[in-house]
């Protein structure tokens, strides 16, 4: 039934494909582990598979993954949070294809979207998730190997097709790149990039979704960590030589003062609400137009429950507008500026 008992949690409608998930979903990029292109450092899989059950406990209904996300090791670490889990309280999984790498060099990391490609990355992903149907499947990025974007979306629709999906998605694609795909055939889902620092997605993606009963579910919101009020410059500066984050720009001077600017604003908004600085970071991109979830990262059970909130509060106009106003003196991020006068 890939539901949970708990039902405090608001739902929405996944675009067309039948499922209602919860407005926040658990991203499983963190929790693949260190030694690849865009780890996060060491994780404990014993704490993240609790941290899975916990999210699942609290009443998040879907899992976020991909095969690349420590090279197959997320979605082995989710197939053994959900193992003994009985099938009506068994969340949705979601993962995606479209990145391989080489088994020689763990910091490979290739884009391609031939079809037989897909179609072995699909097998692989069903073996380690230990599942006969993947619930959603999401080309991770357009493909760089000169494979043309008809040639994947074909693929995947084969997929649907044959019952190994039940539905498919795009990720990180542009409004150019859904309506190629949408004349093949539709669209379950986009994911793309959306936090108060990274807003482009607010002025084209979002709007062609809500048209073409696209369901959106936007990944980052507390980006990477810095909107989640637990981030400052001497963490940034500290950061281990294998969290990806370190050779990121937006955590490194001017780009990262502007970032914590807007981050504090959200502090200060937490605290006259009484809840964390990640849960208004959260229930900001919630409150735009279109957005069907977000999928926010976690490594231990305190984790979730430190930003579950963002999925139960509405942030009033007042607050949209005074975030605006100071994404607009610190000229952090990039995109428009939603709610601001």
């Amino acid at each position: 039934m890939n539901s949970t008992t708990t039902t405090s949690l608001a739902m929405r409608s996944l675009g067309q494909t039948g499922m209602t998930i919860s407005r926040v979903g658990f991203g499983a990029w963190a929790i693949g582990g260190p030694d690849w292109a865009v780890g996060w450092g060491k994780q404990d899989d014993s704490a993240s598979i609790r941290a899975i059950r916990h999210a699942v406990e609290r009443g998040i209904n879907w899992i976020d993954t991909a095969a690349i996300y420590g090279l197959g090791h997320s979605e082995e670490v989710v197939a053994r949070a959900l193992a003994e889990m009985p099938s009506h309280e068994r969340p949705y999984v979601f993962t995606k294809c479209g990145q391989v790498w080489d088994p020689d060099d763990r910091n490979s990391k290739n884009r391609v979207g031939r079809a037989d490609s897909i179609r072995r990355e699909v097998e692989d992903s069903l073996r380690r998730l230990r599942v006969d149907v993947i619930d959603l499947y999401q080309m991770h990025w357009p493909a760089e190997d000169g494979s043309p974007l008809e040639e994947y979306w074909s693929a995947l629709l084969r997929l649907k097709a044959e019952g190994k999906v039940r539905a498919i998605g795009l990720s990180n694609h542009d409004v150019a790149q859904l309506a190629a795909a949408e004349v093949l055939g539709h669209v379950d889902t986009l994911q793309p990039p959306l936090s108060a620092l990274r807003r482009s997605a607010i002025s084209a993606e979002l709007p062609w979704c809500d048209a073409h009963g696209t369901g959106v579910i936007v990944y980052s919101p507390m980006q990477s960590g810095l909107l989640s009020g637990g981030f400052s410059a001497e963490r940034a500066a500290n950061l281990a030589q294998d969290d990806w984050r370190s050779r990121h720009p937006d955590f490194t001077g001017d780009a990262l003062r502007r970032n914590l600017i807007v981050a504090d604003a959200f502090r200060a908004i937490a605290t006259r609400r009484g809840v964390t600085p990640a849960t208004i970071a959260i229930a900001w991109v919630l409150a735009m137009p279109g957005v069907t979830g977000a999928i926010v990262g976690a490594r231990d059970p305190a984790q979730v429950d430190g930003w579950l909130a963002g999925a139960m509060i509405t942030l009033d106009d007042n607050e949209l507008a005074e975030v605006a106003s100071v994404i607009h003196s610190s000229g952090a991020g990039e995109g428009p500026i939603p709610f601001g006068t």
